[in-house]
């Protein structure tokens, strides 16, 4: 009978810490920014349809980097969380500090079991109040790791360098654009030199206070942001079908409601 190969638990925690941290190194970053009225995600994302950014109740947001099938079962399992809890007791009872709380076990678990690789996942769930004072942002990593972030978040990709430009220039009580135009900037900044991203290839949702809606998430969509940014973007083709982004059946800003209507 041949002796099982030994590894200490410090390196194997070690091992499974190096492979997710890898594997979330590799994708782009997600920048959270507060601003006067609400909060402002964004990330350089070309694609229409596999999204970083989306709603998960009311008030509270969903963002990751890594791996997409992994943070996208993590995100429809916070939505069918919420919408339960909202439907059994109450729509105020469904809070980003406890969703953070739930994926924080959820990621501390998988990471620990020694049946399964650790998922190469990172995300914020974020939570807007009636005033700045009382939004939230929490970081989770791949171990289960919760942080309360303020003012401004970045995970994934070149996080340390994004970070430095956020810290150097962010301000309080920034409106939108000027959020957006600080987010833009910090994502394409690097070591090197600084490079200037399209509106088309930006995934940029907020949360905003402002809206009269119950449900405070929107998209902002290329039009929208070249407004903001004051840059053209990319021409679409035009398309007489119903998939077209530029046709007479483009979407709304908001996604389809993912909770259940007040009663």
């Amino acid at each position: 009978m041949s002796t099982p190969f030994y590894v200490s638990p410090e390196q194997l925690m070690k091992d499974r810490a190096d492979f997710a941290r890898k594997g979330i190194a590799r994708g782009r970053s997600v920048v959270a920014v507060q601003y006067a009225d609400g909060v402002l995600f964004a990330s350089e994302n070309p694609s229409q349809a596999l999204h970083k950014v989306s709603e998960i109740y009311d008030r509270i947001a969903f963002a990751a980097v890594g791996r997409y099938n992994e943070f996208e079962n993590l995100r429809i399992a916070g939505v069918r969380l919420a919408d339960m809890r909202g439907y059994a007791y109450d729509r105020r009872d469904v809070t980003g500090r406890g969703l953070a709380n739930a994926y924080a076990q959820t990621l501390g678990t998988i990471f620990s079991s020694g049946g399964e690789k650790p998922y190469e996942v990172e995300i914020f769930v974020a939570e807007i109040g009636a005033d700045a004072a009382d939004d939230q942002i929490y970081r989770l990593t791949y171990d289960g790791q919760v942080a309360d972030e303020h003012d401004y978040a970045v995970m994934g990709g070149a996080a340390d360098v994004v970070g430095t430009y956020l810290k150097e220039h962010y301000t309080r009580g920034a409106s939108l654009e000027e959020a957006l135009r600080l987010a833009v900037a910090a994502l394409g900044h690097s070591e090197s030199e600084d490079r200037t991203i399209p509106a088309d290839d930006l995934e940029v949702a907020v949360l905003d206070r402002t809206r009269t809606q119950p449900r405070k998430f929107a998209r902002l969509r290329p039009e929208r942001l070249e407004t903001l940014l004051g840059t053209p973007a990319a021409d679409t083709p035009q398309s007489s079908g119903t998939g077209s982004p530029s046709g007479s059946s483009t979407p709304p800003d908001d996604e389809p409601p993912v909770a259940p209507p007040v009663s």
